[in-house]
């Protein structure tokens, strides 16, 4: 059975179990395509990609929707900075995005939801909410959700109608609103802003929140499974959704699990332009491989803080070149295996087995599930050259399948022949006890970049720089 923290109720729950044909509807909140993805919004979508990926490996069929904002006021904002058209900025920004998914290995989203491409189910809820009472208009402004309408507003963020009018959240500001905290539905366009003719609801654009729930009732209907998200996002956004949902639908709960990921922040900085930390995915990229990401996303539990520095970075870079070189150590000490070579159950196997699935069950905790990886690893070490041959192939098969079920795929570097070719030269030196001659091949076979390592079944080569 899996457990999950729901933020709703403030504790773990449990997930029903698999059926075929009912698939579990998730929804993540995606970008708002005004900039480049930054190393927060990947920690987000890394997280939810394992999730969605485990869940789908547990025998659940995942339904995974992603929305992306194109039309907003920081992307009109933008535009206007660099004499583009709104369209043609988001344009530029959601290809970029989705460059970096790619890049991160982020593919388990089934389907993604540009909020411009549901306008119609945009206004058709905007619409209902006025019908039924929950909406107001403020001319020359647009239409405005009424929070006091809503009794039980505030139930996901523990804060109330008048907590949300404090001066830190991010609500739609307007001196004629009915109470601070009331959010717009739809914004009358201005002077050179994108606009979609409406003759009930007038010329205009989304509210920031409408979207989200305008595209998961098409999708999925008034109610679902799984929203996820940052822990930023719980107020107001995912507040005001909940609201928005509930209200237009008369159905509740509108998402039964709802599952944030926890703030990351840049050497105990919240990032920020201003404060020069704002990292994005390309500028991480240019310095460490999309793995060392993912290694610094799974390896904190995803509702905790991560607190990042370039330190952090290249810690975890180490600790994904070690693993590298033992699993190409564990590869190498299997050779000369012969095909008829039995293989029984490993203790260590289904011992590593029972408590990664046991950590990963309880409130997906993959810190522990990789903390389990490399209990077993620590076991090995010491003995890793002196492992039977059939033994050692089939640890190195298991652990690079638990390694992959997190999304990590460990490849041997490729060595030149030449390398190798030097090392056999030297090995036959060094068993005759030929050392100047020996020592002066590993002194080239460095010189290529290459460190060598004498072991009971040969010569190992590993790149200097993975060490």
């Amino acid at each position: 059975m899996i457990k999950i923290y729901n933020t709703l109720t403030r504790k773990k729950e449990p997930l029903p179990e698999p059926q075929a044909g009912k698939p579990l509807k998730v929804f993540v909140c995606g970008p708002t395509v005004y900039d480049y993805a930054h190393i927060g919004h990947a920690r987000t979508y890394i997280f939810f990609d394992f999730l969605a990926k485990y869940l789908r490996s547990q025998g659940y069929e995942v339904e995974y929707l992603q929305n992306i904002t194109d039309v907003d006021d920081k992307i009109i904002k933008r535009a206007a900075e660099e004499n583009k058209t709104a369209e043609e900025l988001s344009k530029f920004f959601t290809e970029k995005y989705l460059e970096d998914m790619e890049t991160l290995g982020v593919d388990a989203i089934t389907n993604y939801a540009p909020a411009t491409k549901f306008i119609p189910q945009i206004i058709s809820q905007v619409e209902r909410l006025i019908e039924k009472g929950f909406a107001y208009k403020i001319d020359g402004d647009g239409w405005y959700f009424d929070i006091s309408k809503d009794k039980e507003y505030g139930k996901l963020s523990g804060r109330t109608a008048t907590q949300a009018e404090d001066a830190l959240s991010r609500i739609d500001e307007s001196i004629n609103k009915r109470n601070k905290g009331d959010f717009c539905l739809w914004k009358f366009s201005k002077p050179n802003e994108p606009v979609w003719p409406e003759k009930n609801l007038g010329d205009g654009r989304p509210g920031w929140h409408i979207e989200d729930t305008a595209i998961t009732e098409k999708y999925f209907g008034p109610q679902y499974d799984i929203h996820g998200g940052g822990v930023d996002l719980v107020f107001p956004h995912h507040e005001a959704e909940m609201a928005q949902q509930e209200s237009a639908s008369g159905l509740k709960p509108f998402v039964k699990l709802w599952i944030h990921t926890g703030v990351l922040l840049v050497e105990g900085k919240k990032m920020s332009k201003s404060l020069g930390n704002f990292i994005t995915i390309r500028d991480f990229l240019k310095k460490y491989p999309p793995d060392v990401l993912r290694w610094i996303t799974l390896t904190h539990h995803y509702r905790s803080p991560i607190d990042y520095s370039d330190e952090s970075a290249r810690q975890a870079k180490s600790a994904i070149d070690g693993t590298q070189k033992f699993l190409a150590g564990l590869e190498f000490s299997s050779k000369n295996i012969s095909e008829d070579s039995p293989r029984g159950d490993n203790p260590i196997e289904k011992k590593t087995d029972i408590a990664f699935a046991s950590a990963l069950a309880d409130d997906i905790n993959t810190p522990t599930a990789i903390a389990h990886i490399f209990n077993a690893i620590l076991e090995l070490q010491p003995k890793i050259w002196t492992i039977e041959p059939d033994t050692a192939k089939s640890l190195a098969k298991y652990l690079k399948g638990k390694f992959a079920a997190l999304g990590f795929s460990f490849k041997s570097p490729e060595i030149p022949a030449k390398a190798w070719q030097l090392a056999s030269e030297r090995e036959t030196f060094r068993v005759n006890k030929q050392f100047v001659q020996s020592d002066a091949l590993r002194k080239e076979i460095d010189s290529l970049g290459y460190v060598i390592e004498d072991t009971p079944k040969g010569p190992f080569l590993w790149p200097k720089n993975q060490i």
